[in-house]
């Protein structure tokens, strides 16, 4: 059913609250999903026998274990990729040697894959795909004019 365009929409989504996925093995996923976030700066929010949370105060990320069938593929039904929006190049590059350091698999290495958009791509233990990305810095940095000296 089409809204008119005169009409005001009932409700606003002000952000995204949250996103919660299905793991297979919950250890490894915890062990991996822990430092992740500990290293982009997020905190346990809440924690159960079998599920968790962590949060930046603005988004949060839930893990628990998958019921069923227990194998992902990207390309299939459903997630593609979560971005986690970093403040800078800086943080992308970051970003990716804590990744080396863990030992996790990058699929596609920090660089920038459109204009103006550097992102480091990579996997958690299940195959689920990741991104740390930042745009705009270049495009901030071309609209800002020099500043005049007072001579």
């Amino acid at each position: 059913m089409a809204r008119s365009k005169m009409s005001a929409p009932v409700s606003r989504v002000v952000g995204i609250d949250h996103i919660s996925i299905r793991v297979r093995d919950y250890e490894k996923s915890k062990a991996f999903y822990g430092g992740l976030f500990a290293f982009l700066g997020f905190e346990i929010s809440d924690e159960y026998p079998s599920t968790i949370g962590w949060t930046n105060g603005k988004t949060r990320y839930w893990i628990a274990p998958a019921e069923g069938r227990k194998t992902y593929r990207v390309g299939d039904v459903g997630f593609h990729h979560y971005a986690f929006q970093l403040r800078s190049r800086r943080d992308v590059d970051a970003l990716q040697g804590y990744l080396e350091g863990q030992g996790a698999r990058i699929v596609d290495p920090a660089a920038e894959y459109y204009e103006d958009y550097y992102a480091v791509f990579f996997l958690d233990p299940d195959g689920m795909k990741l991104e740390g990305m930042k745009y705009g810095e270049l495009t901030a940095k071309r609209k800002r004019k020099p500043s005049k000296k007072k001579g």
